[in-house]
């Protein structure tokens, strides 16, 4: 199941770097997703991909609604915080987490370490004194 998975992530990348949905791209997306190398790790639980899934499902609006408030409420303050990555993500994973971090508009993530930690810019609004 997590081969599927992996599979369709492998696609979404591909028609989002592409912009193209047609047949023959579609075929090359499909021969490109097939031929990349597979990880080494264990796959990931498909409980771990529903999650994430799940998380995705929830950080649309949630782009949304930081977006306005970036519009109403303007955000002049910066931090960067390390945050840590979750125990046993595979190389996918990590990826969707990524991802998430950086669709929201008050979020980008600077850098993944090796180590297990993600280095996080966010944009905070000035605390009032």
């Amino acid at each position: 199941m997590t081969g599927y998975l992996n599979l369709i992530l492998r696609l979404a990348i591909w028609f989002l770097l592409t912009a193209d949905l047609s047949l023959a791209n579609l075929i090359i997306g499909v021969s490109v997703a097939l031929l990349l190398p597979r990880s080494r790790t264990t796959p990931g639980a498909l409980k771990d991909w529903l999650r994430a899934l799940g998380e995705i499902v929830v950080a649309i609006p949630q782009a949304y609604i930081e977006a306005v408030e970036i519009i109403l409420r303007p955000h002049t303050q910066e931090a960067v915080t390390m945050e840590r990555v979750k125990p046993g993500r595979t190389p996918g994973l990590i990826f969707l987490d990524i991802f998430l971090i950086t669709f929201t508009p008050k979020t980008i993530v600077l850098k993944y370490h090796e180590n297990g930690w993600y280095e996080v810019h966010r944009v905070i609004r000035r605390q009032r004194s």
